[in-house]
């Protein structure tokens, strides 16, 4: 089971401040395209996030299936999927 550490969870609060912002900004009618560039900016950074999960599930499943003698290339495979259903 993987760890969430404090960067991962400061990263998803940041996500949540730039989603009340551009309900605030919706509130104030403001532009389309500043809105569209905020939601964008979210969109990117959940894909940021989205790879760090994965990418720190991955080192661990790797060292746990090579301490245990077992091929990783499964867990390679998983993260792959992962990354590109994220998508």
């Amino acid at each position: 089971m993987i760890h969430y550490d404090d960067d991962i969870k400061k990263r998803m609060k940041r996500l949540e401040g730039q989603v009340r912002g551009v309900l605030n900004m919706m509130e104030e009618d403001k532009q389309c395209k500043e809105v569209v560039a905020q939601i964008s900016a979210i969109r990117s950074a959940a894909d940021k996030a989205i790879a760090y999960i994965v990418a720190k599930n991955l080192e661990q499943c790797i060292l746990e299936e090579k301490e245990a003698g077992n091929d990783t290339s499964k867990v390679v495979a998983e993260a792959i999927e992962l990354l590109i259903k994220s998508k």
